[in-house]
């Protein structure tokens, strides 16, 4: 996994209470070790969860941390039995960087799942080290938790598809909702929604937007290519809907009623939760058992789906839309992004900021 022998420094922006304010931060990484990789950072994706870790909102928090896990960079240098990557290769990091590689998730290729998968921040490490994310200018990573960036996809395109492109298309995959004609819902657009909006339509379905206001509605219709949108407080527009969608993505990231979105269901539909929300949500069971639809959850996605969404939206010329900035404004970034204030997503030009000041 790696060794303490040689211990490198690293500058990054960690959080050093719940405030979650960011300020530069001088940390060691370990060697990298015969399956490690080290990797220069150039761009690093700025994402909710971020926001729910350096404000400890789950209550699992522990500081110093450095966030960030929709990391893309250049490796420089690679252990003696690395053998997917070489130096100077385009590579993207996701949230996972280890895992037990025995429990019956890791066996099935969906280590997301292994109860002793390791995070890329706020974790322990096997050396006992704490992991640091990808607000940083390097990191060591072991190679099973690495993707090749494809030849031609820009690098800041690519950082949002390490997390937000895959939660999204691994439920699709997942639940059979990946050939051309279904009808789907995609509730929020943030992050994630916005890329659920295009890799839906890449898979060919009708897609509608479900938000709380009117005022998204262009951008998803003209500028996204949604080919409806609903305001969920249009209890008219919401009834004529009923039963028509085959699924929902439900990005929410906060508590909010869920019966409204069942009721657009079709029989058999399902509402996958994807928002991380640490209070409980809720519902009366009839409007489950009615349409025998279901409410399941869907965490990121495989390292082979990591691999699947970044060719899927390469051959389908799948953007994610950003807004790039360096490492001197992600507080604001991030006050920004907690107002949803972004449209899409925030990419941190890590190579190109001043992290020590």
């Amino acid at each position: 996994m790696g060794s303490l022998e040689v211990e490198k420094t690293a500058i990054g922006w960690a959080a050093r209470d719940p405030s979650g304010v960011l300020s530069p931060y001088t940390y060691t990484l370990r060697n990298t070790g015969p399956d490690d990789l080290q990797v220069k950072i150039l761009y690093c994706g700025l994402c909710h969860s971020d926001l729910h870790q350096v404000k400890n909102d789950l209550g699992m928090s522990n500081y110093p941390m450095v966030p960030g896990h929709e990391v893309v960079g250049e490796v420089v240098e690679v252990g003696p039995e690395v053998t997917k990557f070489k130096v100077g290769d385009i590579v993207g990091v996701g949230l996972l960087v280890g895992c037990c590689k025995t429990c019956r998730p890791c066996k099935q290729d969906i280590e997301q799942y292994c109860a002793k998968k390791i995070w890329n921040c706020n974790d322990v490490y096997t050396d006992g080290k704490p992991t640091q994310g990808g607000f940083a200018n390097f990191m060591v990573v072991e190679q099973k938790f690495v993707v090749k960036i494809p030849e031609g996809m820009a690098p800041e395109q690519a950082a949002p598809l390490l997390c937000a492109g895959v939660t999204v298309y691994s439920p699709l995959n997942h639940f059979g909702f990946n050939q051309s004609g279904l009808r789907g819902g995609i509730l929020g657009l943030g992050g994630v929604g916005h890329m659920g909006v295009k890799i839906a339509k890449a898979m060919g379905h009708h897609v509608t937007v479900i938000s709380s206001s009117d005022k998204k509605r262009q951008e998803a219709l003209d500028h996204l290519g949604a080919d409806d949108y609903l305001v969920s407080s249009d209890n008219e527009k919401m009834l004529e809907a009923a039963d028509s969608l085959d699924y929902i993505i439900d990005t929410v990231p906060v508590n909010h009623p869920l019966e409204p979105y069942l009721s657009l269901l079709k029989v058999d539909g399902k509402l996958i939760l994807m928002g991380v929300i640490n209070t409980p949500l809720q519902f009366v069971s009839p409007m489950v058992m009615l349409g025998r639809k279901s409410i399941t959850g869907s965490f990121i996605g495989s390292m082979k789906e990591t691999e699947e969404v970044l060719q899927f939206c390469k051959e389908k010329g799948v953007t994610s839309q950003i807004e790039m900035v360096k490492m001197d404004y992600i507080n604001t970034a991030m006050e920004r992004l907690e107002k949803n204030d972004v449209r899409y997503r925030f990419v941190v030009d890590v190579a190109g900021s001043k992290l020590d000041q």
